[in-house]
């Protein structure tokens, strides 16, 4: 066998089908679409599910209980089989625990739960832990390390956000409160720096430079005398 004559095996290429080209083409006249119906028309895309019609499969199965798509799952440890495995002295990881066979989920949350005694003083780093295998950590002299999630670091901050939020909405308040306070004061404190006057009694008016006019009686003008005239 030489390179020339080298062959791809029978069937392995093939022409693609050319459709639309008339009965004359071998894909009839329909263009191997059919007669008629949502697949002979353009833009058709069958919709996962779909069962022309008819109450489809995920529908008519019957639904028990309530399905928390948001929980999470951990892989649980027990007290008792890190007592088993482990030495005193040792630092639990869940890498350490995915190595030694006893989490077999990879990179799920570790929780470890109070079944059993331990009497070993263990350093356990996991994601959860129950109070009972707390304090029997604990009680043994041991340390029980939290390893925050992404999860729990994104409510963490969200948790600090909102305290900051409400922490900065008292403040203002509180200044606001303040600065109303002064305000009112202030204007009490003019209000009676003002003299007050006794109710019914209105301001003297100043009294005027011309002699006061006794009552019931006129001006006399002498007579024969008029006004003069000022010179034009």
């Amino acid at each position: 066998m030489s390179l020339n004559n080298l062959r791809p095996p029978r069937g392995a290429r093939r022409n693609r089908k050319r459709v639309g080209r008339g009965p004359g083409s071998g894909h009839g006249k329909t263009a191997t679409r059919g007669n008629k119906g949502a697949q002979s028309r353009s833009g058709f895309r069958f919709k996962r599910g779909f069962e022309g019609g008819q109450m489809p499969l995920h529908r008519r199965v019957p639904k028990r209980g309530f399905h928390n798509p948001f929980r999470v799952e951990y892989a649980v440890v027990n007290l008792d089989t890190l007592a088993e495995v482990f030495d005193a002295g040792s630092s639990v990881t869940p890498e350490l625990l995915r190595e030694r066979g006893l989490v077999r989920v990879a990179h799920a949350p570790v929780k470890v739960l109070g079944r059993g005694e331990i009497s070993k003083q263990l350093t356990v780093h996991a994601h959860k832990f129950s109070g009972s295998a707390a304090q029997k950590i604990a009680a043994a002299g041991g340390v029980a390390e939290l390893i925050e999630t992404k999860r729990d670091k994104e409510e963490r901050l969200e948790d600090e956000k909102a305290e900051t939020r409400r922490s900065e909405r008292a403040e203002r308040l509180k200044n606001e409160a303040a600065a109303k306070a002064e305000a009112e004061k202030a204007q009490k404190a003019e209000k009676a720096e003002k003299p007050q006057s006794a109710k019914g009694e209105k301001g003297e008016k100043p009294k005027s430079d011309k002699a006061e006019k006794p009552k019931g009686e006129k001006a006399q003008k002498p007579k024969g005398e008029k006004a003069e005239k000022p010179n034009s």
